[in-house]
């Protein structure tokens, strides 16, 4: 029996086991799929060793920058990107790919409209960077936005009403908001948001985030991650099974 599964640290909540279970059972895939929750990455040679059965694996938060290392070889956009949520095994060899991307790229497009052409993206981390990618590959002109303001990136003091004005698209590419912590959301001044504005949080859990709820109330589009998971799960089984 061919094994899969996902490589995190505290992922009980995982989205992918809990896809790919349901998807193997409704489509009669003779396969399992395991969250291995790893507390250091160091942990992923034991993996490898112990599961040879391994077909794949998907890869989360805080690792998905941390096991290129570990890896043979990148896929050109996984490379471009810095980042990998998926890996494909084949014989000896560890291939990292980028499928956020993808995901992200494809839930977007049907909410966009002509004025959408700028971007501020809340978070630096590894999913952050495939949704720069995505974004460059639609034309969109992106700011980082972070804690502290640097090179290339405002901190949340420069979120001005100009500033948000001028960027009619919101990402949230940060975990505040996640379930349990439902009430929080990133020090994002919503009430410059107008019915303009396209609000998109990667967050799937809750459904409507508290940043989604504020940015409704102020007319604006919202989206969840949701969309973007499946999407990627699936980009994900096909290069896995390619």
């Amino acid at each position: 029996m061919k094994t899969f599964g996902l490589i995190g640290k505290n992922i009980s909540y995982s989205f992918s086991r809990t896809y790919f279970t349901e998807k193997f059972k409704k489509e009669n895939i003779d396969a399992k799929y395991y969250n291995f929750d790893l507390e250091e990455i160091n942990q992923f040679r034991d993996v490898i060793k112990e599961m040879p059965d391994l077909g794949g694996l998907n890869v989360t938060i805080p690792y998905k920058q941390m096991i290129i290392t570990f890896l043979d070889d990148l896929a050109p956009e996984a490379r471009e990107i810095g980042a990998v949520n998926t890996i494909k095994i084949k014989g000896n060899r560890l291939i990292g790919y980028n499928t956020d991307y993808i995901g992200f790229s494809e839930s977007i497009k049907p909410l966009l409209k002509s004025h959408h052409n700028k971007a501020l993206i809340l978070g630096t981390g590894g999913a952050s960077k495939a949704i720069a990618y995505a974004l460059k590959k639609l034309d969109i002109e992106y700011k980082f936005v972070s804690r502290s303001s640097g090179k290339g990136k405002l901190g949340y003091d420069d979120l001005s009403e100009e500033v948000i004005k001028d960027h009619n698209i919101i990402i949230n590419t940060t975990p505040v908001g996640t379930f349990p912590d439902v009430e929080e959301y990133p020090e994002f001044p919503v009430e410059y948001l107008t019915k303009n504005h396209l609000v998109y949080d990667l967050i799937y859990n809750p459904e409507i985030t508290q940043l989604l709820a504020l940015a409704k109330k102020q007319g604006a589009t919202v989206k969840n991650g949701l969309k973007m998971l499946e999407l990627q799960a699936e980009s994900a089984w096909n290069i896995w099974n390619k």
